[in-house]
């Protein structure tokens, strides 16, 4: 008889998590989401018409449905997970938006109103469970909370990141030059004075937002206003594309894991 094979922690660990590792693809693809959840959000609002409540509300819904498929899923799913984050990323932006936009709060009022509220669930969290580890998302509560503070963060990088680019008037490229080199410094925070991994990964994450709309906004906006013309349904296509098939080549690596762990 063929003793079955005990996976090893770190690959057991993987499996029972709910969301994916941190490496280098996870964050190129999570700036991707995030250049999405820019130029989709000015498509919807405003190429199509939509305007900022009915796509809010719209937006909401289908982010509640596909937060639902991610709960329903006993562990970590690629385009279940990657899907929610397109969509939370959307969604948090336009909370930001509706606030300034539609009701005329100032972008200092909206980024402490977001960076207090991320501070109380992250407050909860750690209260409730001892960690804000992204290594042990693997209870409904651990992850109510941790999809909670993403929301969070999107809104406050979101608001943030206008308020830097409105206050400075620094246009989009050398926005993208100045998020890029915070999010450097942070890794180096990380890696040379070996600071937190749980305190960098989230000050990279809410980085990554205003990173993110930069790029989506040098691309999409047009050449007499600083971008490259690409136009946002052309930005989101190009940017969902790649975002498909990095998801596709995490279900590939996933489904080889797997199988590794399968009794013979």
């Amino acid at each position: 008889m063929t003793r079955a094979v005990t996976p090893p922690a770190s690959v057991g660990r993987t499996l029972l998590n709910k969301v994916p590792e941190v490496t280098l693809l996870f964050w190129v693809i999570k700036i991707m989401a995030t250049t999405v959840g820019e130029t989709a959000a000015d498509y919807l609002a405003g190429n199509l018409g939509f305007g900022l409540t009915a796509t809010t509300l719209i937006m909401t819904v289908l982010l509640g449905g596909a937060l639902v498929l991610q709960f329903r899923r006993p562990r970590y799913v690629p385009w279940v997970y990657w899907f929610a984050i397109v969509l939370i990323s959307v969604v948090g932006t336009l909370f930001s938006d509706n606030l300034v936009d539609n009701f005329g709060v100032s972008l200092w009022t909206t980024t402490a109103l977001f960076g207090v509220a991320m501070a109380i669930a992250f407050g909860a969290w750690y209260r409730t469970e001892g960690t804000l580890s992204i290594h042990h998302v693997d209870t409904p509560k651990r992850e109510a909370f941790y999809w909670i503070a993403i929301l969070f963060a999107f809104a406050l990088g979101t608001s943030a990141g206008d308020l830097i680019s409105e206050k400075l008037d620094l246009g989009y490229w050398k926005s993208i030059v100045l998020f890029g080199a915070l999010i450097a410094l942070v890794a180096a925070g990380r890696f040379v004075a070996k600071l937190s991994a749980t305190l960098t990964f989230w000050v990279a994450y809410v980085l990554t937002r205003p990173l993110g709309a930069s790029i989506g906004d040098y691309l999409s906006q047009k050449r007499r206003d600083g971008g490259l013309g690409l136009g946002t349904t052309g930005t989101s296509i190009i940017f969902l594309v790649i975002i498909v098939g990095l998801v596709g080549w995490f279900t590939i690596e996933q489904r080889s894991d797997t199988k590794e762990l399968t009794p013979a």
